[in-house]
């Protein structure tokens, strides 16, 4: 270690101190928050951003440590300038708004420099820690507003000056960084978060993964069945694609290889199905906190209408799974003595069934979202005691309560970008813009429409997480999809779905890529196979677009429902098995092709077109049992 580096080390542990220091006060400000009283909004604002921007600089410290680079006395001066520039243009921020409050004030080009500054500065850890994408997406905004009346066509503005792009995108409570989507994030959806990752240190984690093996102990796929069930569960208190793949894969990944899976499907399978926990009721990685507030409609009716859109896409990955074991002749084996549930693990299932009832229950008395995840934290925290890990190290349930406040504010700083979006998009009117030529491009088909949207939202949502991917994703292409005549829900939900299925479209796909080196795959093959096992995430958007029935909460009808649910099903074994080129027996190219098309013919609106559609497939099935039976038979003749 050089001279120069050691006075960095010592800073860098001083930063660690204060980004700990930071976590707790962030913890302890979203309990305050949501369980106990409201906090000032401009107060609760600035003091979140002030906090997440100690642990934005610790963690960007950290991240550059563990790749192996040094942290030397530049990057912590330089680390120490930004810290700076940020809590001034925080102040100044919160200076601002309270002298708004009391007096009719105007932004002046000395209150510009400080927002200025502190736009810089969090793009800067942005791209520190969310990559270049979402760092994109933010300079984007700052730019166009900027310079975009210099742009062609409908990209031209009326321009702003700098005291006007300060006001739109920083000394503002409705848009911009300190926005209405910040407000959400720090009222409702911190509490979660770090619900989230205390259920993972107490231990709800590893028992959820036990009682998934057991499930599926009779399945061909056996532990590929287990990964699907464990990771719906685990994702969806996660809220991370990437921290399911390391959370459940390091365990599962193994397990199906050695029941015979090839490396680049046992990465694929995983990569699938822990992108899925997004999308599963109760939590989905927050991102259903976020769309209940910007619908409107209560968060017990989105997880209600997120259930069974959730249930067909794991319902097509154990299709997938079973016709993958069936084509490599894979059966079903018995239990060892290691997958066996002990006493201990029905006693820490309480870990998880306990706090999620309270949610639930909360949320039906008519509690607030966030008295709900409060009430969630206070109880799983009484509960953790019952956990022998726990009891012979209580420190695990410190360590994630600072680590589930870490991600709350990495997560704002990430929202830090997106309000830049939002701010810029409101202030210039391009998201409507763009909503008028989706509706030039599609003439008179929805069908068209919502595959333009597709295409756009897949495009948006490419290497981001979650909750930015949606909210970028419904920024731009809901207003064009509700334009449409679909309703504000479905909109969400359509573009919730395709921010999601962003995650395992090559050739970005990052849970792919996470999956891929635990398996010892090839990065690029393991995100074909992702693609083609979540393929039913591409098409359940189209049938809850044009049969909102299955979202339940809107326009239900008990025997269009349960008519559409069956034909929806049979429309994913068929699909899977196309995308395999098998069923009981290898399928020929004609099967294949006529497979494919009978799926999609299954679901048009028109009985006249279904009905045959449904004959056909039916006895394309029973062809292929009849063809296997006798296969069966002969081999046996044959021996």
């Amino acid at each position: 270690m050089t001279d120069a580096a050691l006075p960095a080390t010592h800073s860098t542990r001083a930063f660690a101190w204060l980004s700990g220091a930071a976590c707790l006060a962030l913890g302890l400000i979203a309990l305050y928050s949501s369980g106990i009283d409201l906090i000032d909004p401009k107060t609760h604002r600035a003091a979140g951003f002030a906090l997440a921007l100690f642990v934005g600089l610790t963690a960007s410290q950290s991240r550059r440590l563990a790749a192996g680079k040094p942290v030397t006395n530049i990057h912590v001066s330089l680390d120490a300038a930004l810290l700076v520039a940020g809590l001034w243009s925080i102040w100044s921020f919160y200076s601002v708004q309270s002298q708004m409050e009391t007096s009719l004030y105007d932004v002046t080009l000395r209150d510009a420099w400080p927002a200025l500054a502190g736009l810089v500065v969090f793009l800067e850890l942005c791209r520190r820690l969310w990559g270049w994408g979402l760092f994109g997406v933010g300079a984007f905004g700052v730019l166009y507003l900027l310079y975009g009346q210099d742009l062609p066509g409908l990209l031209s503005h009326t321009g702003f000056n700098l005291k006007e792009v300060a006001t739109a995108l920083w000394y503002n409570t409705n848009k911009g960084v300190f926005g209405s989507i910040t407000n959400i994030v720090l009222s409702t959806v911190f509490i979660f978060i770090i619900f989230g990752v205390l259920l993972e240190g107490t231990g709800a984690g590893d028992t959820l993964l036990k009682f998934a093996f057991l499930a599926t102990r009779r399945t061909r796929g056996g532990p590929a069945h287990a990964a699907i069930l464990a990771s719906s569960m685990f994702g969806t208190m996660s809220g991370s694609t990437v921290a399911n793949i390391v959370g459940t894969g390091t365990f599962t990944i193994p397990m199906i290889k050695k029941r015979g899976f090839s490396p680049t499907f046992a990465a694929g399978i995983e990569a699938t199905a822990s992108s899925g926990g997004q999308i599963m009721p109760p939590i989905m990685g927050a991102a259903a906190l976020v769309m209940a507030d910007l619908t409107g409609v209560g968060y017990l009716s989105i997880i209600v209408a997120a259930l069974f859109p959730a249930l067909f896409y794991y319902f097509s990955l154990f299709s997938a799974v079973t016709v993958e074991a069936r084509r490599q002749g894979i059966d079903v084996q018995e239990m060892t003595s290691d997958d066996q549930i002990t006493r201990i693990d029905l006693i820490n299932a309480v870990l998880f069934v306990g706090p999620i009832a309270v949610v639930i229950g909360s949320l039906m008395m008519g509690l607030s979202t966030s008295a709900a995840g409060f009430y969630a934290v206070v109880v799983l925290l009484v509960l953790s005691v019952i956990n022998p890990d726990v009891r012979r190290d209580p420190k695990r349930v410190w360590l994630s309560f600072l680590k589930g406040a870490e991600s709350g504010a990495t997560l704002l700083i990430a929202i830090a970008a997106i309000g830049i979006l939002v701010g810029s998009l409101d202030s210039t009117g391009l998201g409507l813009k763009l909503a008028n030529v989706i509706a030039e491009i599609r003439g008179e088909s929805l069908f068209s429409a919502l595959l333009v949207a597709m295409c756009g939202a897949l495009i948006l949502g490419m290497g981001m997480p979650t909750l930015p991917a949606y909210l970028i994703i419904i920024l731009v292409m809901g207003p064009a999809i509700q334009a449409l005549g679909v309703s504000m829900l479905t909109a969400h939900m359509f573009v919730f779905y395709y921010g999601v299925a962003s995650s395992l479209t090559p050739p970005v796909a990052i849970a792919a890529y996470a999956a891929a080196p635990i398996a010892g795959a090839n990065p690029l093959m393991t995100a074909f196979m992702s693609f083609r096992l979540g393929m039913a995430k591409f098409i359940i958007p189209f049938i809850f677009a044009f049969y909102p029935t299955i979202l339940i909460v809107e326009e239900f009808s008990l025997l269009p429902f349960v008519w559409i649910v069956a034909r929806t099903c049979f429309c994913i074994w068929l699909f899977s098995s196309a995308l395999s080129g098998y069923d009981r027996r290898k399928l020929s190219i004609p099967e294949i092709v006529l497979r494919f098309g009978i799926a999609f013919t299954c679901l048009a609106t028109s009985p006249l077109i279904h009905l045959p559609a449904l004959a056909i497939g039916i006895a394309l099935i029973a062809f292929d049992v009849r063809a296997s039976r006798s296969s069966a038979q002969e081999t046996r003749g044959q021996a």
